[in-house]
């Protein structure tokens, strides 16, 4: 009888995962939705039944994907397919919130690193590099644009440069899209297992975001090396600029958790510190106040100040 709900179950879920790939492949602006929903049957599934269960989902979403697009489809359900394995096996062993997120984390970086591998290696391109020619595309065309109605498109020329980097930022893209797609995955998930009446671990209120130490040393050296500077194109160059960026996130982060505790120990209304971090992205030079909150509290623990004065 267990048997027969398992596999009733499984088909079920399989044929919610073939629609919402077919709605993913074929339907453009539909599937730009859909397409964060597609490892949600892996996930309940593996939750509700177990890992080998979950396994035999994963291995029947392959023929279904090959059906659907072709070989170029695969991809998609290996990717999403194994993000929904561990996330619902992390699930049902009752994990906190953040080993969730991280081992969600780890498994969409390796994925898009077995991606960028693959257009590297089977494909003989670097998708950097396509990213970085189609933007030298627009640029020119804007400075052509300029030069028709008689301006310099001199102000285009540190975009130049930037894009001429971007080649160098495959680690931390990748690193970048994997922790995004975790994190969205994390949210809906936790949302859509609380709806079908299942006990899970949401993520820790944003408020208790804390980093550790390390970090700030880490952010120090980084910083020191890039205004040292390095040879283009060398190992050092390499890493400066995919490490500075990423740290500059997690700082801005702690700063952004900071702002959030002050307004929760003081009773300040929610909207405020949601109001504070719009304009934050908006208003760019605000990070580095934002930045320098978090660097404080990472060096001298500035929410128990704020908590001991309270």
């Amino acid at each position: 009888m267990k048997e027969t709900r398992t596999l009733t179950e499984g088909a079920l879920l399989a044929s919610v995962f073939a629609i919402l790939l077919l709605i993913t492949t074929y339907v453009p602006f539909i599937g730009m939705i859909t397409v964060w929903t597609l490892p949600l049957p892996f996930i309940v599934f593996t939750f509700r039944r177990g890992l080998k269960p979950g396994f035999m989902l994963w291995a029947v979403s392959f023929l279904l994907a090959f059906i659907i697009g072709g070989l170029l489809t695969i991809p998609t359900a290996f990717m999403f397919g194994s993000a929904g394995l561990v996330m619902g096996e992390l699930y049902r062993r009752k994990l906190s919130g953040f080993s969730v997120l991280i081992g969600a984390g780890l498994v969409y970086t390796v994925n898009m690193l077995l991606v960028f591998l693959g257009f590297v290696l089977i494909l003989g391109e670097n998708p950097m590099q396509l990213a970085a020619d189609l933007t030298k595309e627009q640029l020119e065309l804007a400075q052509s644009t300029l030069g028709s109605f008689g301006q310099s498109g001199d102000q285009l020329d540190a975009m130049y440069e930037m894009v001429n980097n971007i080649v160098y930022l495959a680690p931390v893209m990748i690193v970048g899209v994997g922790i995004t797609l975790a994190v969205i995955t994390k949210l809906i998930s936790y949302y859509l297992l609380r709806r079908l009446g299942h006990q899970v671990s949401p993520l820790p209120p944003f408020r208790n975001w804390k980093f550790p130490k390390s970090f700030l040393w880490y952010y120090l050296i980084i910083l020191i090396l890039a205004m040292v500077g390095a040879e283009e194109g060398s190992t050092l160059f390499v890493v400066i600029w995919n490490l500075f960026p990423l740290l500059e996130i997690i700082i801005a982060v702690q700063g952004l958790a900071v702002i959030f505790y002050y307004c929760y120990q003081k009773k300040i209304s929610k909207a405020v510190p949601i109001l504070i971090v719009i304009v934050v992205v908006i208003i760019a030079p605000l990070l580095y106040l934002v930045r320098i909150i978090g660097i404080i509290d990472l060096g001298f623990d500035l929410r128990k100040r704020i908590s001991e004065k309270k």
